[in-house]
């Protein structure tokens, strides 16, 4: 029997709600990789479609690489929490269902995160398929570009025991930017990235896609939120909070006290008229 705590294995969780029609391209995407110290752990959150009859399908073909648990519809953000609490994996790769990972990604992925225990995060290169396809532009990190942007997608490579410390994925946040969240509690006191030069994620567009749902409301409440939580590391890179555009956040912050200033002399230069030079 293997000893988990000595092999660097990883665990691939796999939320997967209403994409029975995907799922089966994920798994095979994690099967093919170059590194096979891995287990795939599939949290079905109560799809109504046949997705969770299509992953114990696939855990009875693989048996010893695939686990598969049900939870009743509670939003992504639970469903991977639930499944990386299972986990055995020192190391964690968040897959959605509708999406594939390279052959080489685990193995680069973890290659790095052995070599340095300041490295918290880890990601790659990537491209669109489906309905839309090509390279994906991703920036270079930095804290900055993190403070004000969701940079990093939700595939990328962690540690368990950063997770626990991070506290997980925010639960409240059920319809996107929970994977921002994370990240930013991940990192907000220290630690490092790295980004792999491979094409290690691919990203498919699809017309049923959770972000095409998200409405103006549900943005601005999870941007509340983000300033709320994370205060103290959007004042220290932002210079206040994510504002509306997001790019502009801190040239916004910076500007604003300049106006209120000017706003409160005009303010008192109307009371002082108003007092003293009233006939």
């Amino acid at each position: 029997m293997k000893n988990y705590s000595q092999i660097p294995f990883v665990s691939v969780i796999i939320p997967c709600f209403n994409h029975e029609s995907f799922l089966e391209d994920a798994v095979i995407s994690v099967l093919k990789s170059t590194y096979q110290e891995s287990e795939i752990i599939i949290m079905d959150d109560g799809s109504s479609d046949g997705s969770f009859l299509k992953a114990k399908e696939l855990a009875e073909v693989y048996p010893d690489r695939i686990k598969v648990f049900s939870q009743e519809n509670a939003g992504p953000s639970v469903a991977r929490n639930h499944a990386i609490d299972l986990a055995r994996g020192k190391y964690i790769l968040p897959l959605d269902a509708d999406d594939k990972i390279g052959r080489k990604y685990l193995e680069e992925g973890i290659r790095i995160l052995e070599s340095d225990r300041e490295i918290k995060l880890v990601y790659c290169e990537a491209e669109k398929f489906g309905l839309k396809t090509g390279h994906w532009k991703l920036r270079p990190f930095c804290p900055e570009s993190l403070a004000k942007d969701n940079m990093i997608f939700v595939s990328a490579m962690f540690r368990k025991e950063d997770w626990a410390a991070a506290g997980g994925f925010d639960e409240r946040l059920k319809w996107g930017w929970e994977d921002w969240e994370f990240w930013i509690s991940m990192l907000k006191n220290g630690g490092k990235v790295q980004k792999l030069s491979c094409i290690g994620f691919y990203y498919r567009i699809h017309s049923i896609s959770r972000r095409k749902s998200v409405t103006k409301q549900t943005k601005k409440m999870t941007l509340d939120l983000l300033n709320e939580k994370h205060a103290v590391f959007l004042k220290k890179y932002l210079d206040g909070p994510i504002r509306n555009p997001r790019s502009w956040s801190k040239t916004i912050n910076r500007v604003l006290p300049y106006f209120s200033l000017l706003s409160n002399y005009r303010l008192r230069d109307n009371i002082h008229s108003l007092i003293f030079d009233k006939k």
